[in-house]
């Protein structure tokens, strides 16, 4: 099975980006599931209903987030409706929106996707190691071989880290949230997938997805700076993993960058 992980989409640019690269994509690799960071597809931010249906209709399959997830107040029954869209799951459950995992039937087989956020320089949610072993132990009660887990986690330590942790217990692990990919993609020793950043779509010339002036002011004259989203030519950073049905373990992991 061919998994597609895509980076955070920025904007309407990378939206509208997403929306014209995916499709050929998916039929040039033959790619059977899609998975992408939607958290920051608002002008300004966040996510909106609105911006997750153009996310699925451009071929994303499920739509993952981080601490952005709840930028938009109205976002917060979508979640709570839509099986496709998930939020961290160690945001306490009892208050927060929507669910941390979602398990799609494929015919063939079922695969889950998980959504956990790190805690290092980022806020104090729920311990993410135990609560991968809790998604995966639910997983398993549901007969589920295939997991996929998104951990948006600023810290490249605590993302390696976690990705030993549950190395033959998960497919494989994608990081977002910095925006920058990274140039480790490995199949880690127990046969699970892993890259600690799968990067951004959205626009090339830019700070993580922002106009370069408005960091550099921020950086420079410690004030407070409105973010505006970068324009111009744009890229979709992803990853392909392919998975062994049977097994539940990654045969091949391929970085890619489309322009």
């Amino acid at each position: 099975m061919n998994i597609l992980a895509i980076g955070d989409i920025i904007g309407v640019n990378g939206c509208e980006f997403l929306r014209k690269k995916l499709p050929g994509l998916k039929r040039l690799k033959n790619i059977d599931l899609v998975i992408a960071n939607g958290e920051n597809s608002a002008n300004g931010n966040g996510i909106t209903p609105a911006g997750a249906e153009h996310i699925f209709k451009s071929g994303v399959d499920v739509i993952t987030t981080g601490n952005h997830a709840f930028r938009r107040r109205e976002m917060y029954q979508y979640y709570d409706d839509t099986p496709y869209i998930i939020r961290p799951a160690n945001y306490p459950n009892s208050t927060t929106p929507g669910r941390g995992m979602t398990i799609i039937d494929m015919g063939k087989c079922s695969v889950a996707v998980m959504n956990i956020m790190g805690i290092s320089y980022m806020e104090p949610l729920d311990c993410p190691f135990k609560t991968a072993d809790e998604l995966i132990e639910k997983s398993s009660e549901k007969g589920v071989k295939i997991n996929i887990l998104d951990f948006h986690a600023e810290a490249t330590g605590e993302k390696r880290a976690l990705g030993y942790y549950l190395d033959g217990r998960v497919s494989c692990i994608f990081g977002t949230h910095t925006h920058v990919q990274t140039a480790d993609e490995v199949i880690l020793p127990k046969g699970t997938g892993y890259i600690t950043d799968v990067g951004m779509t959205g626009p090339s010339e830019s700070v993580l997805g922002v106009k370069p002036e408005i960091i550099i002011e921020k950086l420079k004259n410690k004030l407070p700076q409105r973010f505006d989203w970068a324009e111009g030519e744009c890229k979709l950073d992803c990853v392909l993993f392919t998975v062994d049905e049977k097994t539940g373990y990654t045969t091949e992991v391929e970085r890619m960058e489309i322009k």
